[in-house]
């Protein structure tokens, strides 16, 4: 887990954060975590936000740290906010919480992070885990420009605050959670052998999704629910799904 931590400090950081994400990220003594969209509501980047005294701190995957400050800095305009990098770095684990962690938001089987200059892991068997809940990975299922939140969970995983007000890409956003039906989304499903993380699925000749993470005979994979079924393949490895339930 390579992750990176900026920091956000001055008097309107709150605020600035507020206005562009999914979730509200307005409390302290709690872990939000939230994604910054498109304007056209598409998945950029998704990260976990802590207070930390007059800061606020933003445990990001290292390889969209870049682009994410780089996209945070162009909305700053004249918002009295600075935007650095830090050394710090995440510590995570589904055991005994140490002194300072924080319960990961998503699912309460997903343990407790922690931002320290320790980065230590206990173990865990975080793609068992993640195929299990249904959980998507930045970087992994969760690809920038390639996925809208709601098709990936968020609303399940408590990434999305309707209740908010105006963020970008929320139009888009509150119009699939109130006015259709998801057709398409991340599942777990049966896997029978093994194949590439992005591999195709099809039913036949039909395109019906992509197969993401695999662990213990199952794994992540994003469907085109009216083309799923019992009778897929993603290349070598034969694919089953049973219906839209998910954790």
């Amino acid at each position: 887990m390579a992750r990176t931590v900026l920091s956000l400090t001055g008097p309107d950081r709150i605020d600035f954060l507020q206005d562009l994400v999914t979730n509200d990220i307005r409390q302290p003594g709690r872990l939000s975590w939230a994604a910054l969209l498109t304007p056209q509501g598409k998945y950029l980047v998704d990260f976990f936000v802590a207070h930390d005294g007059e800061r606020l701190l933003v445990d990001v995957d290292a390889d969209l740290a870049p682009g994410l400050l780089q996209r945070l800095t162009l909305y700053r305009l004249r918002r009295k906010v600075v935007i650095e990098e830090t050394d710090l770095t995440v510590s995570r684990g589904t055991g005994a919480a140490p002194e300072g962690a924080l319960p990961d938001p998503r699912h309460p089987d997903l343990g407790w992070r922690r931002i320290d200059a320790e980065g230590t892991e206990d173990g865990t068997d975080w793609d068992a885990l993640r195929v299990r809940l249904t959980v998507p990975e930045s970087n992994v299922e969760l690809v920038p420009d390639a996925c809208y939140p709601l098709e990936m969970g968020f609303d399940r995983l408590n990434g999305v605050d309707f209740r908010k007000g105006c963020y970008v890409g929320q139009e888009v956003t509150a119009r699939m959670k109130h006015k259709t039906e998801l057709k398409k989304g991340l599942v777990t499903v049966e896997v029978e052998g093994e194949a590439p993380v992005g591999t195709p699925v099809e039913a036949g000749a039909k395109a019906v999704g992509t197969l993401f993470t695999q662990s213990g005979g199952r794994g992540l994979a994003w469907l085109r629910f009216d083309r799923a079924g019992r009778a897929m393949n993603a290349g070598p490895a034969t694919i089953s799904w049973d219906g839209p339930a998910v954790p």
